[in-house]
């Protein structure tokens, strides 16, 4: 078994590469439609949308690389999923950088960013269950939430660090340099990002022997003595060994694992990726005042997290999930308001956003450790990795398509908030389906 700290980075070090793309992409949006779905004289509102259904069609190869990856997680073990789940996104990530333009490919252009976005779907997919798995597996006992929680960590880092270098480049480049092939420059820095990834997980030994009851580092009972008990989700099934989830049960489970984290979702993506383009399209930011907005939201999302994980190791996942949900309802259309309000101070708008990230970091720091206690070792890849994956398709990946078309028909510029409070509304029922002591008992 790999030291707690050799899991811990080997298991964050993918998502971080994952998710400093979908940063860059997110930041770029407005030049990626420009450059590969407006042919001369198009419509650019149209392009933009076209390039967030792009974004959206990515999300929903990501359930079918959650099944494949996963099954290979918890047959073969972590580490073969984990190092063919990286290699896959750096190699997709490196050739968008690399594609021809719509000036230069026509129509095919388009289509070939569309395949390598299905690409980057399929293996960002099979990532999260298997590092999430890696890092609940391996951590001490009462202390799954903090490990868990490194894993959204390094979500928040890659987004940061791809808004930080759109930023730096809208900065140091002219437009028309930044438009013609300045906007390649942060998806070709993949390859030496992409590199260490594979590095660590190559040296990564296997963490936990597929089809094994319980995990190592929580074999036993709870801190607290907690035995086991049949009404957890996903216990259920047909009969077999002790604690075996049959097909009903497991799917029961990532049912209720998808309403429990479509909030985090929702209001992640609406606040953290979609913000940039929805301020430049609706609001008429500048490019640069809207990536230096993402960058503020995500820096409170990023200090939120860990600390927010902590937490629920003390007092239980649903508290501090209910929390975020509940603020993020009653403060979402508020916090937009305010932003719109040219009165308001930029100080003040600073710490709106900053809050609002903050809000998601709640959600986000107890999740991956959530939805690792809902599944027992032999399907807990495959498991939380399709409740995630779904959740991150329906309500994440759609997002951006969505509130950009909701907008743009209805002008209605509360739309985006209402999206995000909406799902966090939907999300509360099945969290309070948790038991208070879900954080105090072993992994199964």
């Amino acid at each position: 078994m790999p030291s707690a700290r050799h899991a811990l980075v080997a298991g964050s070090v993918g998502n971080f590469v994952e998710w400093y793309e979908f940063g860059v992409y997110g930041s770029f949006a407005t030049v990626i439609a420009a450059r590969f779905f407006t042919p001369d004289g198009g419509d650019r509102a149209q392009a933009l949308i076209a390039t967030y259904a792009a974004f959206a069609i990515a999300f929903f190869f990501r359930p079918l690389g959650a099944l494949l990856f996963g099954r290979l997680a918890d047959r073969a073990g972590r580490r073969p999923a984990l190092v063919l789940a990286v290699s896959l996104m750096t190699g997709a990530t490196t050739l968008i950088g690399l594609l021809p333009a719509y000036s230069t490919a026509g129509a095919v252009a388009p289509w070939l960013l569309t395949l390598l976005r299905s690409v980057q779907g399929l293996s960002a997919g099979g990532e999260f269950g298997g590092a999430v798995s890696l890092l609940t597996e391996s951590a001490p006992p009462g202390r799954r939430g903090r490990h868990g929680a490194w894993q959204s960590f390094t979500v928040a880092l890659g987004l940061l660090t791809g808004a930080g270098v759109a930023a730096g480049l809208a900065t140091l480049l002219s437009e028309s340099a930044l438009y013609a092939w300045g906007w390649r420059i942060p998806f070709l820095l993949a390859v030496p990002l992409g590199a260490v990834a594979l590095w660590l997980r190559l040296r990564l030994p296997e963490t936990a022997v597929p089809g094994a009851d319980a995990a190592p580092a929580e074999r036993g009972r709870a801190r607290d003595g907690a035995p086991e008990t049949a009404d957890t989700p996903g216990r259920t099934g047909t009969p077999g060994r002790a604690g075996t989830p049959g097909a009903a049960g497991t799917t029961r489970a990532v049912v209720l694992g998808v309403g429990r984290i479509m909030g985090w979702s929702a209001a992640g993506y609406t606040f953290l990726v979609v913000l940039p383009s929805y301020l430049q399209a609706t609001l008429g930011t500048t490019f640069q005042q809207a990536l230096a907005a993402t960058f503020i939201a995500n820096l409170g999302f990023a200090a939120a997290i860990l600390p927010a994980g902590a937490l629920s190791d003390r007092i239980g996942r649903r508290t501090v999930m209910l929390a975020g949900s509940v603020l993020v309802v009653l403060s979402a259309v508020p916090i937009l308001h305010l932003l719109r309000d040219p009165t308001t101070s930029v100080a003040a708008k600073a710490a709106l956003l900053a809050a609002a990230g903050a809000m998601i970091g709640l959600l986000a720091g107890p999740g991956p450790a959530l939805l690792a206690e809902m599944f027992p070792t032999r399907v807990r890849s495959t498991g939380l990795g399709l409740a995630y994956a779904l959740s991150n398709a329906v309500f994440s990946g759609c997002a951006g398509l969505i509130v950009t078309t909701l907008v743009r028909h209805t002008g209605d510029p509360d739309i985006p908030a209402l999206y995000a409070a909406a799902a966090c509304a939907l999300s509360v029922p099945a969290l309070l389906t948790l038991r208070p002591d879900d954080h105090l008992r072993p992994l199964r």
